[in-house]
């Protein structure tokens, strides 16, 4: 049933799980400690079904059910509800695993609805013989113009009132492989005139014959999920099942199945508003189609909401559970900004990282004073916010490059960077004054001559005058040609409020980095600076040719509530 794991290097230890402040979760398990409904101990789960990439909502549920347990020094399971052998596959199981374990989570023990197939159907037989299940001939179709609507009663099938014997021989040929999918369905019987629709005999086993990812060709009928999911609670000694709202409505028949199976000490359903974030595409079965579409590479581009796809983009698994933590656990569903989840990796990585010069736009500079055969060291701090980081030595020479953007022919107002007659410091260098603008043939700016003031290098004692502007460079015979991609969400609004695709979602630059840049390793994070922050991608990048993922711009325009 169990597969205990060993945990990676980056698992959390209980006691450095961050404590939140109790949430109506906490409050509803101290009720019931207090009552003492259990006599275990607290145990949750997170139970993802292995049909696709988890996301950024699946990270909620996960720091929610692990820190919960870790709180009340409980347990939490990894549980994969493979009932559903069409959509499922061991990629996925692999996958989820990866993802739990890089957010910083350790599982109890791992598991698999699977492993529970015959306890069952065990069940199922003992609703039949309590007069609890029947057999229904009817079809997908003629269930739903049965069921009713929410206004009027549903009504009863025509085999509903089988004999427990001919349900018992027709359950077990539906087991034997006799029938054809959606030929016969084993249905709760429960109150077609329920003000609950969920509890008008819904169907608790279907026909499927697909091989499953475990089991194989062992079963050719499956279990709902609103009829597994609490065997497979109660089976693993769960205390307390978390999910989200839409499982609200669903509550009675999870109490139901329970009750009539026979559980003692049964676990008990508390929802929580799933997370919903601006920009961003919470369906795996939307954001498969983009992969089958080709509009991402794959569950892991940069772009996705999927874990993995944020941990390739850079983010880091201390961002993620911030972020969690930031947005709290409530009832009403409720859209967060995804500049929130942007602050928390920004946050993170300010302190961690060390910065690069980048030119994303490269404009050519050529310094006519400076000596044509000479190369120079300039030092420049790694991090200006730790000064332990230390510094590093860029190379400076007569021609460099910098930002397009750095440059005005016709400068606007406030506008400090370089224009004719202008004078603006060289990041760690020198004061440089634009002095010529050389354009081509179509009148397009290709290169500026400039000269530079040898007594104003940076560190070389106090300075003879202020200049108002800063920028960086990266030296022409030693820069390193990269690539850098810049994303755009793949949610935009339309101008009409209505949120659509984004045609525009990624930029790549040509850009030139200063020479430091080769020693980079895959995976590893740099502040590019003044654009924001990057990290080399784990599969495109080679080591003749590197390529770097924008993580977040440098700015934001979320405003945290004071």
């Amino acid at each position: 049933m169990a597969d205990k794991t060993g945990a990676a290097d980056n698992i959390l230890k209980a006691e450095d799980i961050i404590r939140e402040h109790d949430n109506f979760i906490d409050n509803m398990i101290k009720a019931d400690l207090e009552e003492g409904k259990y006599s275990r101990e607290i145990k949750t789960r997170f139970p993802p079904e292995p049909n696709g990439y988890l996301h950024i909502g699946h990270a909620k549920s996960i720091c929610l059910n692990f820190s919960t347990a870790a709180k009340f020094n409980g347990k939490c399971n990894l549980r994969f509800d493979d009932t559903n052998p069409t959509k499922e596959e061991v990629e996925y199981v692999e996958s989820i695993k990866e993802d739990v374990r890089w957010l910083g989570f350790e599982w109890d023990e791992l598991c698999f609805a699977s492993d529970y197939f015959d306890t069952m159907y065990e069940c199922a037989v003992t609703l039949i013989k309590s007069g609890k299940a029947f057999v229904d001939s009817l079809n997908a179709d003629e269930i739903r113009e049965h069921r009713g609507t929410l206004t009027e009663p549903g009504k009863e099938s025509p085999y509903r009132n089988r004999s427990v014997e001919e349900n018992l021989s027709l359950f077990e040929d539906m087991k034997a492989g006799k029938y054809e999918n959606g030929a016969l369905v084993l249905r709760a019987k429960i109150d077609m005139s329920s003000p609950n629709m969920n509890m008008r005999d819904p169907v608790i086993y279907r026909i499927a014959h697909a091989s499953h990812h475990r089991t194989g060709d062992n079963w050719c009928i499956y279990p709902m999920y609103d009829f597994a999911h609490p065997i497979e609670d109660a089976i693993e000694d769960i205390t307390h099942s978390i999910c989200t709202m839409e499982f609200e409505d669903h509550r009675p028949l999870y109490d139901w199945v329970l009750k009539e199976t026979g559980w003692k000490q049964p676990p008990r359903q508390i929802e929580f508003a799933r997370l919903n974030v601006t920009n961003t595409l919470m369906s795996k079965r939307y954001l498969k189609k983009l992969i089958d579409e080709g509009v991402v590479e794959s569950w892991d581009d940069p772009r996705m909401p999927t874990i993995s796809g944020m941990r390739r983009r850079g983010y880091t698994p201390e961002s993620i559970r911030e972020f969690c933590k930031r947005i709290g656990v409530a009832k009403a569903n409720s859209l967060v900004e995804i500049a929130q989840l942007e602050s928390c990796i920004r946050e993170d990585l300010q302190n961690k990282v060390e910065s690069r010069n980048v030119i994303l736009d490269p404009l050519k500079v050529v310094i006519t004073n400076y000596p044509e055969d000479k190369s120079e060291d300039c030092e420049v701090e790694n991090n200006k916010n730790v000064p332990e980081m230390g510094f590093r030595k860029i190379p400076f020479s007569r021609e460099l490059y910098v930002e397009r953007e750095d440059f005005m022919e016709v400068p606007v107002k406030k506008y400090f960077r370089l224009f004719p007659g202008n004078e603006v410091r060289f990041k760690g260098a020198y004061f440089i004054t634009c002095n010529e603008v050389i354009k081509d043939a179509d009148g397009n700016i290709t290169e500026l001559r400039c000269s530079y003031d040898p007594a104003t290098r940076s560190g070389a004692g106090e300075e003879p005058r202020k200049v108002r502007g800063t920028i960086h460079w990266v030296d022409a015979r030693t820069a390193v040609p990269i690539s850098v991609r810049e994303f755009d969400y793949l949610k935009k609004d339309d101008g009409s409020g209505e949120e659509v695709l984004n045609p525009d979602s990624i930029r790549t630059f040509n850009a030139f980095a200063e020479p430091c840049i080769s020693e980079s390793k895959k995976g590893q994070r740099y502040q590019f600076f003044r654009h924001g922050y990057y990290i080399e991608d784990e599969k495109l990048s080679t080591d003749e040719h590197k390529i770097f993922n924008q993580i977040v711009g440098l700015k934001s325009s979320w405003k945290p509530v004071k």
